[in-house]
Parts: structure tokens; sequence; C-alpha cells
């Protein structure tokens, strides 16, 4: 999730662990403790793009690290709060539960999270909320400011710290619902148009829970879809992109293609561009021509090959274009079909 986010959910762990001990403090330091696990980010000026986004969601966010860092943060501040009533116990708990409450959340986003790291690779990711998502922040941010002026002690203060972890988590398995009714759909739409499908993955779209996108992949390429709950009927209109997988025969070989290939979980078209390759990753969906069937992904990764190696960046978004569609992905939400 949005760092944001996670500093709220971080802030109101802090509170339900030792706020009743530590008052604001808790609330402070369970906010730093919900940003520590994005640290990882600090990594990207020493290391080439695969890199980045290989260790993105890693070993910070594992439950090793909560396990091993949350005792030598707990240590340092309960010898720097020393004279209140807080222990060791209560700033340790609230380092490991403001990590792994982040790492859990991020697991229902897109991306992955390697909560098993190094003892395994794989990403978690349940695909139920997007990354930045309003109804779950905001409701939670009202609840955790309110909690900010009641003294430590104060019942009410708990009463609504325990409300914004209630609505959001509440929420949470809204959003799960949802993506059981939308696989339904989906499925059954597939079916009714002769769509033989090896897999598909369905995910919401940007700042909401109503709207989810398909993608579902065949032999020869990917069908996406889009459904919102508040659509009229059924009916999913698909649209069809290549594969054209075959263009990257030639450099297989190469150890960061492979790993960059294993990031997108296979979920990837290729096009060609003079002696340049494109790799639109599909887990994300499309920033522009999304409702028209139109090419333009969000994340796009841009390959050069040069002396036998491979050089590789990340294809920049146009954000003005992707602020012009705001209004299309609002009328799709509310079930005007593009």
């Amino acid at each position: 999730m949005d760092s944001i986010t996670q500093i709220i959910l971080g802030a109101s762990v802090g509170e339900a662990v030792c706020g009743k001990r530590a008052g604001n403090k808790a609330l402070l330091w369970g906010a730093i403790a919900g940003t520590i696990p994005d640290l990882d980010v600090l990594s990207g000026p020493f290391v080439d793009l695969v890199d980045e986004l290989y260790y993105h969601r890693g070993i910070t966010h594992s439950f090793l690290f909560a396990v091993i860092v949350s005792p030598i943060l707990g240590y340092l501040l309960h010898r720097i709060y020393k004279k209140d009533k807080t222990t060791f116990k209560d700033w340790t708990l609230l380092f490991f539960f403001g990590f792994t409450t982040h790492a859990l959340l991020d697991s229902f986003t897109t991306w992955g999270t390697k909560l098993f790291y190094p003892f395994s690779d794989y990403g978690v990711a349940f695909h139920t909320i997007f990354v930045v998502d309003p109804l779950y922040t905001v409701p939670f941010l009202i609840c955790l400011i309110t909690v900010m002026f009641y003294p430590k002690t104060d019942k009410r203060r708990r009463l609504w710290n325990y409300a914004g972890l209630t609505i959001s988590t509440a929420y949470l398995l809204f959003t799960v619902i949802n993506k059981f009714i939308v696989d339904e759909v989906f499925e059954k739409s597939m079916q009714a148009q002769n769509i033989n499908y090896i897999r598909y993955s369905t995910k919401p779209t940007p700042f909401n829970s109503l709207l989810w996108n398909v993608t579902a992949e065949t032999d020869k390429g990917y069908y996406i879809g889009y459904y919102s709950l508040l659509d009229s009927d059924t009916q999913v209109d698909f649209n069809f992109f290549p594969k054209n997988h075959e263009l990257l025969n030639p450099y297989l070989h190469h150890k960061k293609l492979q790993t960059l290939l294993e990031i997108t979980t296979g979920y990837f078209t290729v096009e060609k561009n003079n002696d340049t390759l494109l790799i639109n990753d599909l887990r994300f969906g499309q920033l522009d021509g999304w409702g028209k069937g139109q090419e333009g992904f969000t994340f796009v990764y841009i390959i050069e090959p040069v002396n036998g190696n491979l050089q590789f960046s990340q294809k920049p978004n146009d954000i003005k274009k992707a602020r012009g569609l705001i209004g299309d992905l609002f009328n799709r939400v509310i079930g005007k079909k593009i």
C-alpha cells in the first residue's frame, strides 16, 4: 500500500500495543515502524533496475526481518524511555506488529510480498485491493486523528482506535468478497465467448474496489476485460493482446532477463521497436487506452542489446495523459461502459 496508509496502520497498531502506557509516543513510533519496511527503496541508486524490482518487498517485508529487528529496536527505545512505564516487551511488540501488519497489508495488493524471504522467493499477492484506495485509508485516518485528542488513559481513545482498525479490516474483507464475485463473472463470460484460457488474474482498478480487471492467458496471447459491480449486466468485452514471446528467444540465456520475466509472473507481452524490445508487465493494467483496448501499459521495461549484453530501463509514464482519464475511470466504475 501507499506510504500514508502504512503510516496510519502502523500508528494505530502502536496505539493498540502500548498506547495506554506510551500515549502519543506509541502513535509516533508505530508510524515509524509502519514506514521502515519500505526503506528498501533506498537501494534504488545502488542497483540496476532488475535488482531494484527483485528486492522490492523482499527482506524488509519478511517475517524473519520482523523477528530479528524488532527486539533490537525495542531494546533501543526501552533505553531511551527507561523512565516511562513502557517495557522492552511493549516496544518490541510495537515494532513486530508494525512490521508484520505492513507486510500482510501489502500482500493484498498486486505486486507480491516476499513474506518468507530468504527461505522462499515467492511473492504473496491476493490481488484484492489497489495500492492506493481512499475508502480504506480516509475513514482509518479520521479515527486515528480523533485518537490523538484524548488522554492516553481515556477509554474513548482506545474505542476510536479499534473503530479505525475494525472499519479498515472490514473494508479489506469486502474487497476479498468482491474478488470472489467478479471471478465468477469473468469465468462465465469467458466460457460464453469460448475463450479457452490457461489461467487468469483479476485485480481492482485504481482507487476503488468496484471496477475490476481480468487478464486471461491463452496459448497465443492475453484477453483483457473489465467488469464493475455496478454494471447493469455481466457481459464482459475482451480485447486481445498477442504474446510475441518469441521475440525474446535470442536473449533468454541472460540471467537478468530471466529474473525480470519471473517478476512479471509470466503475464507480459513483447513489442519490437527497431533494435529495442519492450516488455509490457500486464499485472498492473494500462495507464491509457484501457477502455478501448489500446496499448499503453503502466509498467513497460525497455531492453537494449549492447555489445552482447542487455541494458534495462523503464519507460516513463505520461502523467498528464493519465490524469485526463480519471473521468473515464469514474464513469466506468459507476457502470457506464466506454
